[in-house]
């Protein structure tokens, strides 16, 4: 997992530096409770709460710029908008199940499916950032309600 001085490390070697805005923002997600996500919209709320006074662009390119790092997994759920979590390593690696009717996301591991991602990388002499998977699919509850009896 990142600390400020391996994000700073890194920041440095690209020729950039840990702003205390891009540490702040890694602090957040460090902190986030497993299994939460968060927009670039909610953190900038949870930031204004806490009264840190950052701006939502600022935000929005350094949520990005770490998503490139691969500091942070960059999801594309059932919305409008992408969600950003810390990109754990294994044994934390997880996908996610995501209902279109009511944006309902259930985070699952799968061993299989990072192992083709490691391979099919190394294979082709890539270094392996991120694996994900989403499926998109309808919850039970959701077909309840569309489907007739």
């Amino acid at each position: 997992m990142y600390s400020a001085n391996s994000l700073k490390a890194e920041l440095n070697d690209r020729g950039w530096r840990l702003t205390p805005q891009r540490e702040t923002i890694l602090h957040v997600f460090q902190d986030l409770e497993e299994g939460k996500h968060l927009s670039a919209e909610d953190l900038h709320i949870l930031l204004q709460e806490q009264g840190e006074p950052i701006s939502l662009s600022t935000i929005y390119r350094t949520v990005k710029l770490m998503a490139r790092m691969g500091i942070l997994r960059e999801l594309e759920f059932a919305e409008s908008h992408k969600h950003y979590e810390l990109n754990q390593p294994y044994p934390h690696h997880h996908h996610h199940l995501i209902c279109v009717q009511c944006d309902k996301t259930i985070e699952f591991k799968s061993d299989a499916v990072l192992k083709i991602s490691s391979k099919t990388t190394k294979k082709l002499g890539f270094h392996l950032l991120d694996c994900q998977l989403s499926i998109h699919a309808i919850c039970p509850e959701c077909q309840r309600s569309i489907l007739p009896n």
